[in-house]
């Protein structure tokens, strides 16, 4: 499938967000990525630059394509600027329900009539979304994993408004940039891989919380017993705990405990995972 994109916006320069913009410039894609002031640019830049290190090493090509991918990326904070021309956005903005309508609101006045809404929401279903967008038929999920380069599945789930062409545009468009699309018939929220993972992690949240065993015994018990290469406290650390934070924070009231929990113990201590150095455990 050959895709018809060319112009791609993403809204949100965070762990994944930054990913998901150095990946399409790898594939030759022009990008402007967009965050919301200058701090969280300089850390996009810091962001695109450990990119360029961790492609050259791991990615087949990354040694000549990945410099030149940076010269595809513009940053900004101008959100007017970042929807101009944008044939498709993808929003990878946190995990707050509010936030997300609020700036789809702001983008369907910004955006052209030709611009596709993606959202990368890791549990929020696109029906949740649809109506802020002001463009239900031109809006879908299109969802990533971390560490995009290596786990390279691109989830695409619609909604009973979006339209099939939008939908299939999607999919090839995650096939031109090297993903693995995996078509989800109908909304389910966590779609294939959130539905297996999140339960999984907060399994092992409430194994250390409720002082049953260390992050490390946990991890290990997962590795021997399954042989899966990393345990659920390293791919915590992957992830970024904010993520995980947001999700449990909007959750029953026993996942807003373990919300409070990671916030205290880890967040409000900066240790955000692999991003800070530290979460679960040392990188420095």
């Amino acid at each position: 499938m050959t895709t018809k994109i060319r112009n791609v916006t993403v809204l949100g320069t965070g762990v994944l967000g930054s990913q998901i913009a150095y990946q399409s410039a790898f594939q030759g894609f022009p990008v402007i990525a967009y965050d919301i002031d200058d701090a969280a640019v300089a850390l996009a830049r810091q962001r695109f630059r450990k990119l360029v290190d961790t492609y050259r090493a791991e990615v087949p090509g990354g040694e000549d394509g990945a410099e030149a991918a940076l010269d595809r990326i513009v940053l900004t904070t101008n959100l007017a600027q970042a929807a101009a021309d944008a044939d498709l956005i993808i929003e990878a903005i946190p995990e707050i329900l509010d936030l997300k309508r609020q700036t789809y609101e702001k983008l369907g006045s910004l955006a052209p009539a030709k611009t596709i809404f993606a959202t990368n929401s890791s549990t929020l279903l696109p029906s949740d979304l649809k109506d802020s967008t002001g463009r239900p038929d031109r809006f879908l999920a299109l969802h990533f994993a971390n560490k995009i380069w290596f786990s390279n599945i691109a989830e695409v789930m619609g909604t009973p408004d979006t339209d099939p062409e939008v939908f299939d545009e999607i999919v090839a468009f995650a096939e031109a940039i090297g993903m693995v699309p995996i078509q989800i018939h109908q909304e389910k929220a966590g779609y294939v891989l959130n539905t297996l993972l999140v339960p999984f992690l907060r399994a092992a949240l409430e194994l250390v919380a409720g002082g049953y065993a260390e992050p490390g015994d946990v991890d290990n018990t997962w590795r021997i017993g399954t042989g899966a290469p990393a345990g659920p406290f390293q791919i915590y650390d992957i992830i970024g705990l904010r993520t995980p934070y947001n999700i449990m924070a909007h959750g029953d009231a026993d996942a807003q405990q373990l919300a409070a929990w990671l916030k205290q113990n880890y967040i409000d201590r900066g240790k955000l995972g692999l991003e800070s150095g530290q979460g679960f455990y040392k990188y420095l």
